[in-house]
This record gives structure tokens, C-alpha cells and sequence, in this order.
């Protein structure tokens, strides 16, 4: 099996309190966040209205297209610029138009700019009814995984494992939330699937660990719970940094070449990555030897 470096024996557990401090850190700015924007930043497939993508031609400045909008009594709809060629994608709430949404988009920008082309890309229309069942449901399932983890991971092992892995999957979870609020990029379902594969990748990096201290266990009993830890993740440190590297790779990949409609979604599961490969280590491990490390150590006396 190809290693990246050989044997190691870094003691990941002693340096666990500066972690918890990070950790500590990173969700109580997640939360300044989040209450400061007034929750998670809903895009249409869960608050209602339209996107529309469109091509301008000739080429038109930001400011143009703005004043076009304005106009037309949309100063509040939302606009991002899209590559050099004179794409623009806009977000409309629902009830913020009148009539046909690209009609009179198309008309605005066209009686700012007499002759321009405006050429319909892309449209999607989500009513505010079908946006709370979304919302609703997203939701569900992200509870459903967490039981569904905690349930499965005190089966398999202790309930103190299980908790530590619960507790990293939360963490996980709310830090790429703080990050996503903090930049700003709005809650789709492409960014709820990329929080459900975070939560996959991040159990699953736990669960390697987690077989690795149980096996360790058993071998070395007279060692304190604490050493069996750090040999544990020490032997699989090569496997999971090369496992988060080949992940980062080909999501940094698509975060590159995949265009704008797969940007959020790309741009979330990196960050997640990063937060898993952390949190397995500094807060899974680390939370079951604080639970559980000193009956662990009496036992083992």
C-alpha cells in the first residue's frame, strides 16, 4: 500500500484543548454570522421566485444593467455578473413582477439600451408553497442523517463514540453554514446536497478512525486510552490525508471548470472536506477520550 510518509508519532491528543479552543472559535463566528444576515441566506428553490440567466449584447456595464432594473421598479432584485461575454443572472422574489418575468427584464434593459440583444439562457420559477415543503424536508433529512449516524455508530461501538461522532458531524455542518453565510452564497438544493455528502464523507472518515482505536484496544490494553488514541491516528494519518487530498483535487477541479451552476455546490463540499479531515481527529477522537478516557484509565489500573 503507497504511503505518503512513513511512521509517525505526534501526540494529536495532548495539543486537543487548542482545538476545542479553534472549534469554539469558528462556530461562535458561524453564529455572529448567521444572526447578523438574519439566518442562512435562502435562495429560490426554498424562498420562491424566479432565476433568470441572460446573454447582453453588446456587452453592457453592471451599472447599466442596474439603472435598467431601477427603472423598471426592480432596484431590489438581486444581480450577479457572469464570466466576460455579457452574461448576468438575476433573482426575483416572488410577487416582485408583474406578468411575465423575462418580458419585462427583457423590455428595462432594452429601453435603457435602445438596440441591445438580450437573449434567455436560463428560468426557473419556485412557488412560496413549494419552497416551504423544500424547506421542510431539507431539514428532515439533514435529522434524519444525524440519527441515522448516532444510532448506527452506538451500535456498532459505544455511546460515547457515538456521541463524538454526532457532535463532529454538527460541527462540520455549522462551520461550512458559518462559511456560506459569511460569503454570502444563498441555501439551494445543490448546496443541501452538498451538505448531506459532507456529512457522508465526514462519518466515514470517523468510522475508519474509530475501527482503528477499537483494534488498537484490543492489542494494547495496558496502555492508557489517551497513547491508543494517538497510535490510532498516527497509523492512519498517511490514508486520511491522502483520502482528503484526492477529494480536494477533483472538487477543486470542479470548483475551477464546472461553470457557475456547480460552483456553490463544489466551493461547499471543499469546505467541508477541510472541516471533516479536522474534526475527525480534533473532535470525534478527541470528545470520546474526554468522555470516556477516565473510566478507560480506571479500568485499565
Amino acid at each position: 500500500m503507497f504511503r505518503l510518509f512513513g511512521e509517525t508519532s505526534i501526540n494529536f491528543m495532548g495539543s486537543r484543548k487548542y482545538a476545542y479552543i479553534i472549534s469554539g472559535v469558528l462556530i461562535v463566528a458561524s453564529v455572529i454570522s448567521l444572526v447578523v444576515h438574519g439566518g442562512p441566506r435562502l435562495g429560490i428553490d426554498f424562498a420562491g421566485g424566479t432565476v433568470i440567466q441572460v446573454l447582453i449584447t453588446p456587452r453592457q456595464s453592471a451599472d447599466v444593467v442596474r439603472s435598467a432594473l431601477a427603472r423598471a421598479g426592480l432596484a431590489k432584485a438581486e444581480m450577479q455578473s457572469i464570466g466576460e461575454e455579457g452574461g448576468y443572472l438575476f433573482r426575483l422574489k416572488e410577487g416582485e413582477t408583474e406578468g411575465d418575468a423575462f418580458t419585462v427584464l427583457k423590455g428595462a434593459i432594452q429601453e435603457e439600451v435602445p438596440g441591445a440583444e438580450v437573449e434567455l439562457r436560463r428560468e426557473e420559477t419556485v412557488g412560496p408553497k413549494i419552497g416551504r415543503e423544500l424547506r421542510g424536508k431539507a431539514v428532515w433529512a439533514v435529522l434524519w442523517v444525524l440519527a441515522g449516524i448516532l444510532v448506527y455508530v452506538g451500535w456498532r461501538y459505544e455511546l460515547t463514540f457515538a456521541l463524538g461522532a454526532v457532535v463532529a458531524l454538527f460541527h462540520d455542518v455549522f462551520v461550512t453554514l458559518g462559511f456560506l453565510s459569511f460569503t454570502n452564497i444563498e441555501i439551494s438544493l445543490p448546496v443541501v446536497a452538498a451538505l448531506l455528502t459532507i456529512g457522508g464523507y465526514s462519518i466515514n472518515d470517523t468510522i475508519v478512525l474509530f475501527d482503528r482505536i477499537r483494534e488498537q484496544n484490543r492489542l494494547l490494553r495496558r496502555e492508557q486510552f489517551e497513547k491508543i488514541i494517538n497510535i490510532s491516528v498516527n497509523r492512519v494519518l498517511s490514508r486520511t490525508v491522502l483520502m482528503s487530498l484526492t477529494t480536494l483535487f477533483a472538487v477543486f477541479s470542479l470548483l475551477i471548470l464546472g461553470g457557475e451552476v456547480i460552483h456553490d455546490f463544489a466551493l461547499t463540499v471543499f469546505v467541508g472536506v477541510i472541516a471533516g479531515t479536522y474534526s475527525s481527529i480534533y473532535v470525534a477522537s478527541a470528545l470520546a477520550l474526554d468522555i470516556h478516557g477516565p473510566e478507560k484509565r480506571k479500568t485499565r489500573r
